[in-house]
């Protein structure tokens, strides 16, 4: 599919899968859904409620290359695929946020019948040896050959030879056309079920999808206006998600008990009034026990308040693309 550029905000998103239903879901909770045009197989749509912006269902390879190219402006890809597959990814994008799905990790994994091989220090020494004992040197089979380079070059790791895998890489080892491999795993079930172990210092990446940013696209007035806006959307849900506002009724707001809630809790002030209301801003996850926490420190009332979204005049996140692209 070919990418005609006007002034319009391209944002690609995945075409099929639990990665697509994702994305979508992540796009749909900012109120920026984006919708395909005449139905699941038209590969052009548009996002819901943004001026100026279309959406593009591609495959997470396809949208890294877009985004390297500059022929889209925002996407949701693996960070795995963009630190493999551009050369010089802190030139070509910008990693905005995780998304909280497509998790997984890229791992160096050895035979459980290298009983001597724990880690890459280990590894670097069989390497040294083996073609002495077996006229060859290691062979690698994976599909991360740039980030096995790279990674094996920071731990010594020399004389190999990398098997590009087209298939299952897991069973490579067993089927004799590899010695180790490099691959994706989620829970390392599929490895072990493969006689491999994961070394111990062996972990290249712990990737999961991000929405990113091309810096080689064309960013016109029109969609940096919809860039700005869908990222505020998202920055407003995030934080509303991930966040409760905490309001408490104190007999004395002081600048000790702030102190405290901060040091402890995380938990910032928002508003106090003469009335000994503060109203507090916390990680969800710390909301409990900083509830506990103030009735413990006088509080009459405390309640705990989810919000849909929560805007701010400083966008964090439009702020970070700002500052690569220009104002």
């Amino acid at each position: 599919m070919s990418v005609a550029f006007s002034d319009r905000l391209i944002v690609a998103a995945p075409s099929k899968g639990r990665l697509q239903e994702n994305a979508l879901a992540f796009f749909a909770r900012a109120g920026c859904e984006l919708q395909q045009g005449r139905g699941a197989r038209d590969y052009r749509g548009l996002v819901a409620s943004v001026d100026d912006a279309e959406a593009a269902f591609l495959s997470a390879g396809e949208i890294t290359l877009r985004l390297s190219r500059g022929e889209a402006h925002l996407g949701v890809t693996g960070e795995d695929l963009v630190r493999e597959e551009i050369a010089d990814p802190d030139s070509c994008v910008e990693l905005l946020t995780p998304l909280g799905f497509g998790s997984a990790n890229v791992v160096v994994a050895a035979p459980d019948a290298w009983i001597d091989v724990r880690t890459m220090a280990d590894l670097a020494d069989v390497a040294a040896g083996f073609r002495a004992r077996h006229g060859r040197g290691l062979r690698v089979a994976t599909k991360y050959v740039n980030s096995t380079r790279r990674f094996f070059s920071v731990h010594g790791v020399g004389d190999y030879l990398i098997v590009e895998s087209a298939g299952a890489t897991e069973g490579a080892p067993a089927a004799g056309t590899a010695d180790l491999i490099v691959d994706i795993t989620t829970t390392g079930a599929t490895l072990a079920a493969n006689g491999l172990k994961v070394l111990e210092d062996g972990m290249i990446l712990r990737s999961q999808a991000n929405l990113v940013a091309s810096l080689k696209a064309p960013w016109g007035e029109k969609a940096r206006e919809a860039a700005r806006v869908m990222l505020s959307r998202i920055a407003a849900e995030e934080e509303a998600r991930t966040t409760r506002e905490i309001r408490a009724h104190l007999s004395e707001v002081t600048n000790a008990l702030l102190g405290e809630a901060q040091e402890r809790f995380g938990a910032t002030l928002g508003e106090r009034s003469s009335a000994g209301l503060a109203i507090f801003s916390v990680l969800e996850k710390r909301a409990p026990q900083f509830c506990d926490w103030l009735i413990a420190q006088g509080a009459t009332t405390v309640t705990s308040t989810k919000h849909d979204y929560v805007f701010r005049a400083d966008n964090s996140l439009w702020r970070k693309l700002a500052a690569r692209i220009g104002r």
